[in-house]
């Protein structure tokens, strides 16, 4: 089965590359692309993964969890939704942020819509709601989550194990608030808040 993948940042030399599960083109299943599973393993400091799961784009409930597993295996850095560990495994947010972590991931962020997100590592996690915000889009919020957690995770200057809960807080936080901030405007790439607004709205709500 080959799996259709976005790598961004597909050099040695990146400190980050990002992995993504996109649908089977093929419609064969059952064997995962070898060449690719190497490559990761050599490719980039930190693999992040985001399964973004979307249904039409699978032929199978089977394939697509099948997919998303191996993703889930090769990264250090994963963002997922609580919907989607419902669709895997049917349980809740931090049982699945035990599951990912047992899969081999160091950080695990779990994302919860309006309530916020969970997030942990081997040492610590932490949990917030977010800012309340006038909603009216909320296309690109979860990747606008993402992208503003790993900025600040790349601030930070740290390996995902050795942050500690003062570090996630403050990765969730923001990313809490970018994301909330980007609903109040249309569109995915307008959205996208300035970070001095997103650190006014941390202060007003944390």
């Amino acid at each position: 089965m080959k799996i259709k993948k976005s790598l961004a940042a597909l050099t040695a030399t990146v400190s980050i590359m990002t992995l993504a599960t996109g649908c089977s083109s093929s419609g064969s299943s059952g064997v995962v692309d070898t060449q690719a599973d190497k490559g990761l393993a050599v490719m980039g400091d930190t693999i992040t993964y985001d399964p973004n799961y979307r249904p039409p784009l699978w032929k199978t409930e089977k394939e697509a969890k099948e997919q998303i597993l191996w993703g889930l295996r090769q990264a250090d850095l994963v963002k997922i939704s609580d919907e989607e560990v419902q669709f895997l495994w049917g349980c809740s947010p931090e049982q699945g942020a035990e599951r990912v972590l047992a899969l081999g991931a160091k950080l695990v962020m779990v994302t919860l819509g309006p309530k916020g997100c969970f997030l942990k590592n081997a040492q610590a996690e932490y949990r917030c709601g977010c800012p309340q915000v006038r909603t009216v889009d909320t296309t690109g919020a979860g990747d606008i989550f993402g992208g503003s957690a790993v900025s600040r995770f790349l601030e930070l200057g740290k390996t995902p194990e050795q942050l500690t809960q003062e570090d996630l807080a403050y990765m969730a936080r923001y990313a809490s608030a970018a994301a909330s901030l980007s609903t109040e405007k249309s569109g995915a790439i307008p959205s996208i808040p300035a970070k001095e607004a997103v650190l006014q709205k941390m202060q007003e709500t944390y």
